[in-house]
Parts: C-alpha cells; structure tokens; sequence
C-alpha cells in the first residue's frame, strides 16, 4: 500500500487530505510543520508527499530542498496560486502543482497520476556493485541490502548524484541535516566513516582536503 505524507498547517485542509486519501486506499500521515515533515521523512518511507509552502518552521521550498535527493515525489497543495509560484516550484523539483480550493477529485487524480509516472520510471543509479534505489530509498552491495540511518542515506544519495565533483561539508551538512552549518565537523565526518566502513568504500569516499568529500569513480 502507498503512503502519502501531508505537509498542512491548516486543520481542515490536513483532515480532508487524509479522509480523501485514506478512502482511495493509501496510507496517509500528516504533519503541520516543516521541521516536523523533516523529521518524519527520516522516520518513515513515503511513496510521495504532498506539501504547503507557507508553513511554520521550514518552509515548502526550503523542504522540497531537502526532499529532493531522496526522489520522493513532491506535489504543492497552496494557496499560492499565481503562475510565477508555479513554475518556480516546478522549477525547484515539484512534480505537480494543485491549487487551494481543490476538488477531493482533482487531489485523487493528481496524486494517482505522480504516482504512477514515478512507478514507471523508478530512478536508481549504480556504482560499481552499489545500487541506490531512489524512490523506495534502498541501498543494496552485490545484491546484498546495507542498512544505513537516514543521514547516512542522504549524504550516499548526494554522493552518487554528483560524482567525480568535491562536495564541500557546508554544502552536505546543510542538504542532510537541514541545518546552518556552524563549522563544526566532527559529526559529518563520524557519518562518513560509517558509510564507507559499510558500504567498504575506504577507496572511493575520497576526503579532499580543507574542502570535504568527493566520491571518485
């Protein structure tokens, strides 16, 4: 079964999203902040999410950010209806765009449709005997699963996405962690070490020095 998370600061809205949703069939979880979307996509494994832009905390376009890397599927469900915010949102990554007031019918055929397109072209990207598979968010050596945290699947998916390319710790700690970097490296580093003892990748996490990380393949 599918499960959908709902970004929704507004009580109405959230509850018809989850009563529209769950009587089509799917799994629903909602959630009112951005933050709290955060921390619930490392909790849990969603098939897509359907995200506000004006909320509390993160923001939807600070969250589709974050979501991104991990080749969830993401439909803005706002208010923000002018066709400048569309197609920025669009731009960022946003596979759909359904403007508030919506019909419950026109919620079920948008979220069918995503979920459909991104069944059918489901994106992995392989690595030597490493398969990352984006949307169910799996990691498998040799066809072997490697069980890795959240962060640790965040900062292989911003890897394997830019190989051959220096990635400095700034730049992976604020896609992962979805919080200002203050200079502090000790966690980064400790998650690193973890991944490549994991995925025994002491040869391919390259450190570059006085920058970061770069995956040489």
């Amino acid at each position: 079964m599918k499960k959908i998370l709902i970004v929704e600061d507004e009580e109405a809205i959230g509850i018809l999203m989850c009563r529209t949703l769950l009587s089509e069939g799917y799994q629903c979880d909602w959630v009112r902040t951005g933050t709290e979307g955060a921390k619930q996509i490392e909790r849990a494994s969603y098939s897509l999410v359907l995200l506000d832009i004006m909320l509390p905390g993160l923001n939807g376009y600070e969250l589709l950010e974050y979501i991104r890397p991990l080749g969830i599927p993401v439909i803005f469900a706002t208010a923000k209806g002018q066709v400048s915010e569309r197609v920025y949102g669009l731009k960022l990554g946003a596979d759909d765009y359904i403007t508030k007031p919506f019909q419950v019918s026109e919620l079920s055929a948008r979220v069918e449709a995503v979920l459909r397109r991104s069944g059918s072209h489901r994106r992995t990207v392989t690595v030597d005997d490493v398969t990352v598979d984006f949307e169910g968010r799996s990691v498998t050596k040799g066809d072997v699963p490697v069980m890795l945290t959240a962060k640790e699947y965040g900062l292989l998916a911003e890897l394997v996405l830019h190989k051959n390319v220096a990635l400095s710790r700034e730049q992976l700690y604020e896609k992962v962690w979805n919080e200002l970097y203050t200079g502090e490296t000790r966690t980064l580093d400790c998650h690193i070490q973890r991944l490549r003892k994991k995925l025994h990748w002491e040869d391919k996490i390259r450190t570059v020095f006085r920058v970061g990380y770069r995956l040489e393949v």
